[in-house]
Parts: structure tokens; sequence; C-alpha cells
């Protein structure tokens, strides 16, 4: 006789068996005859058994053997049924009782599915040669009584764990000593206990409770790898975090030393202004053997002088060219066809004090030379002088407390004297507004010609200076002031224009940055025209990005001057194209 290893039903033969394991456990639901587990195919029920009922599927083994040895010896049936009935009893407590926690405990799966797969695939062929084994065992009557009796002698108590000689004694001590717990399994209606966490059946509250164990330490473990990944986290976050610090503190120091630059470069670095620079420039000139001391005394003098007053010592100016240009043009230039100069303007290079940052201020001196020198501008000039660089600096302040461009005066800090800020168009347009000059700026914002270049400034001058082309003399001297040209970094004087024979157009240009030695070489009788190459520019010489200009148009009434101030609160400028 063979018995189902999973259900315990017997069969005559091994075909027979393997009948029957085909069609009730593998085509059909297998169920777990312990714990009433299901859901699972064959080979993962078998593995089960052996891990999570090993006691139990031991006790149905040895209960086997004990029916086989019975048939045997019918003589002594009697005696080998109460014999049984002990033994089982005794394995059937034993195994409630666990005699090996931690294999019974430990080898239950995680849940009620088996899907430790790790685990699963680790221990499946182990169960699967105990299945083998089991086939090819002989047939279980042959056991010997023999064997049965080594295997579980002397006996042990389930309960209190005594030792007795046999089995009789056994069956004696646990029927007096223990006879509350002497009932047989088949007698016994045992209580099922749920796991809460995975739905495992147990019929020994202790099993349950090692189970429930395990997902308590594995949640544990679980938690703590948590509170790992939790700690390398924020550690991970405190290093972004820094990085993130690191990068804004580079950025930012980055910035600062932009920003210095800048202050520097539009002299806004609080290093002083016109006056001390003036002084710093004339020491280093007496170091260097340059200048001798007393002409740097005398020297000194004269700017204190000009300070205290407010005008101008004329010290770097050039007066009489645009009457020298007009005496060229007039006996020599061939190759040009008309020429157009503005009215008489003084020139203005930039002197110790102010180089580097001053061209602003000293081109505003050139329009202003000439203004004082047009009778049209009397009204509102006068008595007026041409100021030094410092008054130009205290009478574009006054323009500011009086209402005009409050977005320039902000940008420079509503604040002017005793620096080296740089001025640009809307300075000059604010400042000669406020003196009641008309005049306004226009914006060639962006290039008009190829190469970068920008004919169509060209143009606007050209148009400017000439109202009839066609039939005016070869030298023309106008009553129109020169233009205040700006561009990135510097600013230049526009005082005429050339239209050549091959129609191309060329400036003449004022630069406070050319010495006034040069320009003194244009006052000559026999001027050549080499000389004129550095008030000379083609269209080709003006290729940056934009260029303003403010054209000086007449004078302003009160109102107007007054709306002007108003309009200057968003400033804004004609833009070509």
């Amino acid at each position: 006789m063979l018995s189902c290893d999973i259900c315990g039903e017997t069969v005559t033969s091994e075909p027979d068996m393997k009948a029957h394991l085909l069609i009730v456990h593998m085509e059909n639901e297998v169920i777990c005859p312990f714990c009433k587990l299901s859901g699972v195919n064959y080979d993962e029920m078998c593995f089960h058994i052996e891990t999570a009922h090993f006691e139990q599927n031991e006790l149905e083994r040895n209960l086997e053997r004990v029916n086989t040895r019975q048939y045997e010896t019918s003589d002594n049936r009697e005696d080998n049924t109460l014999q049984c009935r002990m033994e089982i009893n005794s394995s059937i407590h034993s195994a409630g009782a666990s005699n090996h926690p931690k294999i019974s405990a430990q080898s239950l799966p995680k849940d009620g599915t088996l899907n430790h797969k790790a685990f699963y695939s680790e221990n499946l062929t182990e169960s699967r040669k105990f299945l083998k084994s089991k086939e090819k065992q002989c047939d279980l009557s042959k056991i010997k009584g023999s064997i049965y009796e080594t295997m579980y002698s002397p006996p042990d108590c389930p309960f209190c764990g005594k030792i007795e000689d046999c089995n009789q004694d056994m069956e004696t001590h646990v029927k007096t000593k223990h006879a509350n717990l002497d009932t047989p399994l088949e007698d016994c209606d045992q209580p099922l206990y749920d796991c809460p966490m995975c739905g495992l059946i147990c019929t020994n509250y202790h099993i349950l409770q090692e189970h429930v164990d395990l997902h308590l330490e594995e949640s544990s473990f679980g938690q703590g790898m948590d509170r790992v990944q939790c700690s390398k986290d924020l550690e991970l976050a405190h290093q972004l975090q820094q990085e993130e610090d690191r990068k804004r503190s580079e950025e930012s120091r980055q910035e600062m030393e932009e920003f210095q630059k800048l202050q520097r470069q539009y002299g806004l670095d609080n290093s002083g202004g016109y006056k001390q620079q003036q002084l710093r420039n004339m020491e280093k000139e007496v170091n260097r053997g340059r200048m001798h001391p007393s002409e740097f005394h005398r020297r000194k003098a004269d700017m204190m002088e000009s300070l205290a007053i407010g005008i101008d010592d004329g010290k770097t100016k050039t007066s009489g060219i645009i009457e020298a240009l007009y005496r060229y043009y007039q006996n020599a230039a061939t190759d040009v066809r008309h020429v157009w100069l503005s009215t008489a303007v003084d020139h203005f290079q930039s002197s110790f004090g102010d180089r580097g940052w001053g061209c602003g201020y000293r081109n505003f001196q050139m329009l202003l030379s000439s203004l004082l020198q047009n009778d049209a501008y009397g009204d509102c000039l006068k008595g007026m002088s041409v100021p030094c660089i410092p008054k130009i600096q205290s009478m574009i302040e006054d323009a500011w407390k009086e209402g005009f461009d409050p977005q320039g005066a902000s940008q420079l800090n509503n604040k002017l004297q005793g620096t080296k800020a740089w001025i640009g168009a809307c300075e000059v347009y604010t400042l000669l507004t406020s003196l009641r000059v008309k005049c306004h700026i226009i914006d060639f914002h962006k290039s008009t010609g190829p190469l970068g270049t920008h004919p169509r400034l060209f143009e606007w001058i050209l148009k400017y200076y000439s109202s009839e082309r066609e039939g005016s003399p070869k030298v023309v001297c106008t009553s129109k002031p020169p233009i205040y040209l700006q561009h990135q970094g510097h600013s230049r004087t526009v005082v005429g224009i050339e239209e050549r024979k091959n129609r191309t157009l060329c400036l003449l240009i004022f630069d406070p940055g050319c010495p006034s030695q040069e320009m003194q070489k244009l006052l000559k009788q026999d001027m050549e025209a080499s000389n004129l190459k550095q008030l000379r520019r083609f269209v080709g010489n003006l290729k940056h990005k934009q260029y303003q200009i403010v054209a000086v148009e007449g004078v302003l009434t009160s109102e107007e001057k007054v709306a002007r101030k108003q309009a200057s609160q968003v400033f804004t400028a004609e833009k070509i194209p």
C-alpha cells in the first residue's frame, strides 16, 4: 500500500499513485492537508509541506509505519493500537510544541503563495529529490518493528520532557500527568490561527507567533534599511546643497567683481573725481621727470582757481579750426565735390583730470562753445562761459533736481560731483533742455548697411547740414551747430560732412582724445591733406552696433521746456530705422 504525501489517501501501486497525483493534485486544485494553503502547483505544495510542516509530515510517515506493523502483527493488534495511539499523540504534541522552533519557523514562507523565488529555488531541488526517493522506497510492510522501536526509543514526554524506558510507561505518564491534553488527533477539534500579515493558517499558536515574529523582524529590517537609505539621501541632499551654495557663492563673487569693474570703468568706485585724478597724474609726471615741480605747483594753482569759478581754464582748447578748414577746401581738396561745415566750434582735449572717462563732458564743451558763438542762442545762454568738468557735473545734478530724467539720475545714484562717472547722450540732452536749448536724440540702433555699417546715419547728417545740394557752392559754412555723436565706450563731435566726387560721404569729426598739438596743425596756412586724416571718417570706419546723436534745433520756450521735462519721465528717442 502506498500513501499520498499530500492528502494521505492510500493506493495499491505506483501507477495508481501517479494517476492520483496527476488527477487530484496537479489537474485539480492542490490544498495543503495541514494548513489548507491552496492556489499553488504540485512542486510548490511539496516544498511547502517539507518546510512548513516538517514535524507533521514525519508524523504521517510514522503513522504509516505503525499501521503497516499492525497488519503484520495482527495477533498483537490491541497492544499495537494502544501504542500507536500514544505515539501519534506524542508526535502531534511534539509538533505542536515545536521541538525545532527555528527550523519550522524559519522554513515558513513569508506569504501564503510561496512567492519568495530565491528561497524557493534554493530548496526546490531537495524537495524533488525527496519525492523521487519516496517513489523508490520499498514496500512499507517490510519495515521491521525493531527499526520503529530504535527510531523512537527511549521516548520523551512532549509536554514536560521526561524520558521513560518504554512506550507503555510513557503512555501511563501522559495519562496520569497530562490527562487533559491526551486527545487523539482525530478526536481533537483544533482551532485554526490566521496570520494577520500574509493569511497563512496554522493549528499551533506558538508556531504562528514565531511566524509573525519573522514578519516583524523583516519589517524592522526593512525600516532599518529605510533609515539607512534616508540617511544616505540626507547626506546626498546635503552634498548637493553645499555644491549649490558653492556655485552661488562663486557666481556672487564673479558678479561682484564685474560690478566693481563696471564701477571703476564708469567712475562710480568712490576713487575721487576730476580734481583728485588731476593731482595724482601730475604727481606721477613729476616722479617720472616729465614735469618740473614748479610747473606742478603752477598748474595746481590754475586748476584750483578754475574749479573755484567753475570755468574751464582753456589749457586744452584749440580755436579757429572751422575757419582753417573753410580756407583749405576753397583752395585744395580737388577730390571733394561739396563740403558742409558747422558754425565755429572749439576743440577740447581730455586732460590729466578726466583722461579715460571725460569724453562726454569734453564734447558738451565743444557743442556749448559753438552755441555761445551763435547769436541765436544768446538769450538762453546769456552770461555763460564754457564750464569746467566739475561745474558740468553740478549743472546736470541741478537738472535732475528740477525733475529731468529721473531714471537716468537713479542709475547714477543722483550724484556726479566728486566721481568719474561717464555721461552720454541722455545726460547731454537733459542738460541742454534744462538750459532751454531745443534738441532731440536719434537712435541708430542697428546697422543699415553691409558689414555692420550705418549709411543711414551719414544720410541723416547730410540732410541736417544741407537743404539744397544741387547748385550750392563747394564749401558751405552753415548756421547749424555741431552734432554730439555717441557709441559704446566713447563720444565725439561731428563738425561737418564731405560729399566726394565719387558720391561717397565722409564725416568731419572732433575727437577729445586727439592731442591739442595735432589739432593745432590744422591752423597752418600750408595745411596738407594728410592733416585731415585725423578728422575724416568714412562709412566703413563707423561699425559699432549702435550710434546715438544729439542734434540742436533752436531755443525752447518756457512752456516747451516744462513739456519736455514731463516727457523725460519716460525717456524715449527717435529710432532709425
